[in-house]
């Protein structure tokens, strides 16, 4: 008798590849749920409420006396983070138990989806400048947004082991995260190149006339993201609860199994057999570090862009068309990588690029590249990237964006790689839980230091000490399999 109360039908080698409308629509949810990662968290809104929608007055004695514009909204938007990140590691365990241990999948995704479409509406009320009150509202649907996307997440992933066998897992866990790149980059080209009119100007970013009359005194463009992202999650998602199975127990696996267990007990059961796989467990943990660092550099790489260069939607509409579709090419040639040098390699060689970019983004200010060189600062109304500065920082940029998705996606590979093979399963539900632990840590340091300091630079360098552990850690990983 085993304590592994996944269906027999969805483990291993039993399990039989889902028709191709089934693995299609579950990889339209990374493409519904892509632009609320892209538009608000990384490239559109969040750079908006920290350098428009938030006024240091409003943080009044927390900032530091002379603190850049920005290092207040850098901060209220790093705390939100920091609350959401919180929040996913207290539940994120507990619902991932629950999904591992055989239940429906999909009422807990269409409840979550309400609570994710309710976060992004209230977006809409973040008007330039705004008071207490408003800045409260926008942050709790930016805190309740996320935590329902990521709890999305833990459930579309339990799901996903029963649509193909087990050696086809990386390759559609690998497709499905690239066709999120691309509904990123799809959504973002539509609201900057089709929808919204630049700032002052009667066109588009592709010179088109706009489908929408927004008022830019009141930056409707920039407050649409949110309720944007939440129309397009509405039309992306269905095909997913009308095509994808919902993996639910075989009746012959009721007389078979052992007596139904609570999922606090299933995840101890798990945690407890963590020091028997030691490479498993420094695994785990350097990934926690390196990807709280990576999710750092993501939402607060926009915030820092935009307060040095005082970058509008065009530039950062430009800026994240470029990363989207680096990142697509990097997880392309990630996979191919990991297959010939294995994803340990992979995953410390592309750390430690990554450090290299974050460094050279933190070299640049309006003034300098490279901590010391002097450059010309950007004129205003000069063509967006026309400055050395921009340049250079836009070429870090590409480094971080290139790198990014191979530590992801071969961190995801290793897993399969160690996990013992009959809880194959489970470890990936502890893998999920790895990521979103102390997801609130890296967020906190930027915001606590950016505080203190009052410099958005500094505040961002707190970052690199999470990539540095984690690569480091890594190298004690051994890549040879034990038996369960």
């Amino acid at each position: 008798m085993t304590n592994d109360h996944t269906p027999v039908a969805d483990r291993g080698r039993d399990v039989e590849r889902a028709p191709l409308r089934a693995r299609a629509s579950w990889m339209l949810f990374d493409w519904a749920a892509q632009p609320y990662y892209t538009l608000v968290q990384t490239f559109l809104f969040a750079p908006y409420f920290a350098n428009a929608v938030v006024e240091n007055s409003v943080c009044g004695s927390m900032i530091a006396v002379g603190s850049e514009k920005a290092a207040c909204g850098q901060s209220l938007w790093g705390y939100g983070a920091a609350v959401a990140g919180l929040l996913i590691a207290l539940l994120s365990p507990f619902l991932g138990a629950v999904a591992d241990g055989g239940g429906r999948r999909k009422p807990w995704m269409a409840g979550l989806s309400l609570v994710f479409l309710a976060g992004l509406t209230a977006l809409w009320t973040a008007t330039p400048g705004a008071g207490l009150t408003t800045i409260a509202i926008i942050l709790a649907g930016f805190i309740v947004a996320t935590l329902a996307a990521e709890l999305m997440g833990v459930f579309s992933n339990s799901i996903m082991t029963g649509l193909v066998p087990k050696d086809e897992l990386g390759r559609l866990s690998g497709t499905g995260w690239a066709v999120g790149y691309f509904g990123g980059l799809a959504s973002l080209a539509l609201v900057a190149g089709f929808l919204v009119p630049l700032p002052g100007e009667a066109t588009t970013l592709l010179g088109f006339d706009p489908l929408l009359r927004l008022d830019w005194a009141a930056r409707e463009g920039d407050r649409l993201t949110g309720p944007f992202a939440a129309v397009w999650f509405i039309i992306f998602i269905i095909p997913f609860f009308v095509f994808v199975p919902d993996r639910r127990p075989a009746p012959a696996d009721h007389a078979m199994a052992t007596p139904k267990r609570s999922a606090r007990a299933e995840l101890w059961d798990t945690l407890k057999s963590l020091p028997s796989h030691p490479s498993m467990l420094i695994f785990l943990v350097a990934r926690m570090l390196y990807t709280d660092g990576l999710s750092a550099i993501f939402t607060f790489g926009g915030i820092y862009g935009a307060s040095v260069f005082g970058w509008g939607p065009l530039e950062l509409g430009i800026f994240g068309i470029v990363l989207t579709l680096v990142g697509a090419f990097g997880a392309l040639l990630g996979g191919r990588l990991d297959d010939r040098f294995g994803p340990k390699a992979v995953i410390i060689t592309a750390l430690l690029i990554l450090l290299v970019g974050a460094i050279g983004i933190l070299s640049v200010d309006q003034t300098h590249i490279l901590y010391t060189t002097e450059v010309v600062a950007k004129s205003a109304g000069s063509k967006p990237f026309s400055s050395i500065g921009e340049q250079t920082f836009l070429a870090f940029a590409v480094i971080v964006g290139l790198v990014a998705a191979p530590v992801q996606a071969a961190s995801r590979s290793l897993l399969a790689r160690l996990a013992p093979p009959d809880k194959i399963t489970q470890y990936f539900g502890l893998f999920a839980f790895s990521g979103k632990v102390t997801a609130f840590l890296a967020p906190l340091v930027v915001a606590l230091v950016t505080q203190q300091t009052g410099s958005q630079r500094i505040g961002m360098a707190g970052v690199l000490v999470f990539l540095i552990i984690g690569a480091l850690m890594m190298v004690f990983v051994r890549t040879q399999p034990k038996s369960a």
